[in-house]
């Protein structure tokens, strides 16, 4: 559960262990109630925001980042997908449009957010695979008409296309959406994926123990990060944000 504020708009956004970020605008004899962001499948573990974009990170237990575009006001979002386990922290360089993200294991990852992203896209539904027909295995009346085993449903990763596991039996990066380790795509899109559409917009460093909360200071380019080892690092991390 994590807290973060938006000058400008004076919205609070509070994520919860639900999953769930609500967001409310503070007044003057309270809040109003705006809205809830949906995005994640666990609890979301920290918020980091950006002032000057108005752009809301929100990292969770699903392992996975949501870029939420709050100034857009168009509900657009989009994943960042690296981490191979809980997400822990997340803290946001405006200076470089660098984000650091933390995770359990010894993960930190370091994202670059000045280039154009694209969309998440939504996953489709159906009864149905969208490629080859084949009943999924809650059809139950498809699967009695036709005589064949319903199979369960996948979904690719770069079109959202519901899809059974043969016809999406292919894995590829593709660090434009967020997908900097192999994810599940359709045939078609793999096919799409050029050598340069693989190349890494994120880095990944390893600790030896989990990094559990961690700050910037700008000014000087000191990381300071905190540790399950119950030891407090301070970085020179001015080479690695400023290459």
């Amino acid at each position: 559960m994590d807290i973060a504020y938006d000058h400008i708009s004076s919205y609070v956004f509070v994520a919860d262990y639900g999953g769930q970020i609500s967001v409310l605008k503070l007044e003057s004899q309270g809040f109003q109630f705006i809205t809830t962001l949906k995005g994640h499948q666990s609890s979301v573990r920290s918020l980091a925001y950006d002032q000057e974009s108005r752009v809301l990170f929100s990292g969770g237990y699903d392992q996975i980042i949501v870029v939420w575009d709050i100034g857009s006001q168009k509900g657009t979002a989009y994943e960042l997908t690296g981490h191979k386990a809980k997400l822990t922290d997340l803290c946001f360089s405006p200076q470089v449009k660098r984000l650091l993200s933390s995770s359990e294991r010894g993960n930190v990852g370091i994202w670059d957010l000045d280039i154009q992203r694209e969309e998440t896209a939504e996953w489709g539904g159906g009864s149905t695979c969208e490629k080859c027909g084949i009943p999924f295995f809650w059809n139950v009346k498809d699967m009695w008409t036709r005589k064949v085993i319903g199979v369960r449903q996948h979904h690719c990763r770069k079109c959202g296309r519901a899809v059974c596991a043969k016809c999406s039996e292919l894995e590829s990066t593709y660090p434009p959406m967020g997908f900097e380790i192999p994810v599940r795509m359709c045939q078609d899109c793999h096919a799409t994926v050029t050598t340069d559409d693989r190349t890494p917009l994120a880095t990944f460093l390893e600790f030896k123990s989990d990094v559990t909360d961690m700050d910037l200071d700008e000014e000087r380019w000191i990381w300071i990060t905190v540790g399950s080892d119950k030891i407090i690092k301070v970085w020179d991390i001015k080479s690695t944000l400023c290459p």
